[in-house]
């Protein structure tokens, strides 16, 4: 680790495009009563952007699960038929905002650029940014993970300035490990987060490396979360399939 930090641990689940409003509301629900009493941890979860005002409103205000949205639009308002603007998000109770996740990536073409787009529109909104990196298979077996991380935050982060990455969470997800049942093994990921917290260093600043939280993405569940969290420079989990089951996400919370 750089240096000596206190970064509260961020355990935060991407529900994907899963769960009706009524359904959502319902797992929302229970989530925050299993989980009543935890400490020492934050909670997301980012229901769909139509299912967002309905949980806020089931949850209250002064719920410990806090929520985020899925993706956002690079704009403030406009003829973008279907998007959804940081503005909107913020007012349907969200905080976080996921960025740049390894399936928009694929499947909507979203490139770094994009994805840096996006981050000023979160923070112009006052949303928190969890900005997702990580590589592919292919890109791990021919030797370019610190390459391909180094350009995606290098191009994603490009022209901010200090202060505006003070809230900034990054979110290293290792595509092949995404929904696949694999995990990178502990000295993978403790390599990996290390290298991110050295490049955040010497890129920006030693108190900003410090601060920003990196979480680990990737076929997180129960079983593999209390070894995770274990792991010099791991500060939270972005958790997928197993964010969907209450009592699950729960365990994980409760590492």
């Amino acid at each position: 680790m750089t240096e000596t930090a206190i970064r509260t641990p961020l355990i935060a689940g991407n529900w994907k495009m899963y769960k009706t409003g009524t359904q959502a509301v319902a797992a929302a629900k229970q989530l925050a009563d299993l989980s009543k009493g935890a400490q020492g941890v934050d909670i997301m979860i980012a229901p769909t952007a139509l299912s967002l005002p309905l949980v806020a409103a089931a949850l209250g205000e002064n719920s410990p699960v806090r929520l985020g949205a899925q993706n956002i639009y690079p704009g403030k308002e406009g003829a973008f038929t279907g998007e959804v603007s940081g503005e909107m998000i913020r007012d349907a109770g969200a905080d976080y905002v996921i960025i740049g996740h390894s399936e928009r990536r694929q499947y909507f073409g979203e490139t770094d650029e994009i994805v840096g787009f996006k981050i000023r529109a979160a923070l112009d909104a006052g949303l928190i940014p969890v900005m997702c990196i990580g590589e592919t298979e292919s890109q791990r077996e021919a030797d370019k993970t610190f390459f391909i991380l180094d350009k995606q935050i290098s191009d994603g982060l490009k022209g901010f300035d200090l202060k505006e990455l003070d809230s900034l969470i990054l979110a290293y997800e290792p595509v092949w490990a995404i929904g696949t049942g694999k995990t990178a093994g502990p000295e993978q990921v403790k390599e990996v987060h290390g290298f991110l917290r050295t490049l955040l260093k010497e890129k920006y600043a030693e108190d900003l490396a410090a601060k920003i939280r990196i979480l680990y993405g990737g076929s997180v569940k129960p079983g593999n979360i209390k070894d995770l969290m274990q792991l010099e420079d791991v500060d939270g989990a972005l958790v997928g399939g197993a964010s969907l089951n209450p009592e699950d996400f729960n365990k994980i919370i409760r590492f």
